[in-house]
């Protein structure tokens, strides 16, 4: 979730959010109505109540594990092709923490996994043992502490610029099939590593697919050569995973994980078992979430305070606010939810601004809260960083598990919206 790139592709998605949703001429913090806030001096905001959820095996399966944690920066870290635990910064992993979650009252962790480095040549494409052991041993630290578990194959397929090149493979089938061997063959060994664990572990074949462009890219134009090779790729891995007698939940992701892209080309692959989820990522309003270029966020904070330069010329953007969360929240619902297929929001939230954090508090609440009442599963994202401004999402302290002092509002209330049911949410 790094880069330029991303930041640039996730402008473009937050521009057409708000002109499609909030009209870019009036400003885009409608959210719910003026009539949903309180009139008592406008202190809170009136939500939604949660929609019917299937009744169905999967939708069991979840029922437990309404808010996640994301263990980011760690087992995900890479340089210079290499992944490694500590290599942007973050200590090693340890019981504690994952401990410490779980007391907070996080009931899933997902742990994103960059294999670089450690992968064989063909035709075996052999993981490095001590490396798997390692995975294994943090899934165990999790386990241990009664989390539910996710694991992928993450930083592989960033940018199309390793192994997992959708920019080429889309167009060279040779390339195509090398990358379906090497997928089928990770995932027959990361799923034989784990057997017997389908009560508590989730695997999510792969993160955001792209060919560098964050979704802007050749797959607008190339008669859809990429979204149909993801479609094959999420295939051959479900197949490679179910082949080893495997039961475990499988989470599918659309193209770079963005919801909208998602419900308009992802082919959900056959599964025996039918036991498939959706996975798919949402920052919106990016420019407030992860850039920090905006401080305060929400229906009623002045326009002229959510405004920031289009980057692509003349003039300014607005921010998208309550209502942007909730229409796309609703749509995932209508696609997935209400046919019995669950829906990870697998990466979420926003970074810490110091001086603002009721603004982010208020935001992930609400998105939390619109996630739960549309039958969605949260895991918010933490890099580990203590700092402020962009790109930070740190909530726990990786050296003694501890939650931030400035994170303790944001934790409690992503517990609070995703564990109880209420309908008024406090406004900054």
């Amino acid at each position: 979730m790094k880069g330029i790139k991303r930041f640039l592709w996730l402008l473009l998605i937050s521009f057409f959010l708000v002109f499609s949703a909030c009209d870019l001429s009036t400003g885009g913090n409608k959210g719910s109505s003026d009539d949903d806030l309180s009139s008592e001096s406008v202190k809170v905001v009136t939500v939604e109540q949660r929609k019917s959820i299937p009744l169905n095996d999967s939708f069991t399966f979840i029922s437990d594990m309404q808010i996640g944690w994301n263990l980011g920066n760690a087992l995900d870290a890479n340089n210079d092709g290499v992944s490694s635990e500590t290599a942007w910064g973050n200590p090693k992993i340890t019981q504690t923490l994952l401990t410490k979650v779980k007391e907070a009252g996080f009931q899933v962790v997902r742990i994103p996994i960059t294999w670089l480095g450690h992968i064989g040549n063909a035709p075996k494409y052999t993981i490095e043992e001590s490396f798997l052991n390692r995975v294994s041993e943090v899934v165990g630290y999790a386990k241990n502490a009664e989390l539910k578990v996710i694991i992928n194959i993450h930083h592989d397929g960033a940018d199309s610029a390793h192994w997992l090149n959708i920019k080429d493979a889309a167009t060279n089938s040779t390339i195509n099939t090398a990358v379906k061997n090497q997928l089928y063959s990770m995932w027959t060994q990361i799923a034989q590593k784990f057997p017997n664990s389908e009560d508590y572990l989730i695997f999510e074949t792969m993160n955001e697919i792209h060919d560098g462009g964050w979704g802007w890219g050749a797959n607008r134009n190339d008669g859809g050569k990429q979204y149909n090779t993801l479609n094959e790729w999420n295939q051959n891995c479900v197949d490679a995973i179910r082949n080893t007698g495997a039961k475990n939940f499988i989470s599918i992701p659309g193209y770079v994980t963005d919801p909208t892209l998602t419900m308009e080309h992802l082919v959900l692959p056959t599964d025996e078992l039918n036991k498939l989820f959706v996975t798919v990522h949402f920052y919106e309003p990016n420019a407030f979430t992860l850039e920090a270029i905006v401080h305060k966020w929400g229906k009623t904070v002045p326009e002229s305070e959510l405004k920031y330069n289009n980057p692509y010329g003349e003039g300014t953007l607005t921010l998208s606010g309550e209502e942007a969360i909730d229409s796309m929240y609703k749509k995932l619902y209508e696609k997935y939810i209400k046919n019995g297929i669950p829906v990870l929001v697998s990466e979420c939230g926003a970074t810490h601004q110091a001086g603002y954090e009721n603004y982010r508090r208020y935001y992930t609440e609400y998105m939390v809260k619109s996630a739960h009442n549309n039958g969605l599963i949260p895991i918010l994202w933490d890099n580990g960083s203590s700092g402020s401004g962009r790109e930070s999402s740190g909530l726990f302290n990786r050296s003694n598990g501890e939650i931030y002092s400035h994170a303790k509002t944001i934790v409690d209330a992503a517990i609070k919206a995703a564990t109880t049911e209420y309908s008024e949410i406090e406004l900054p």
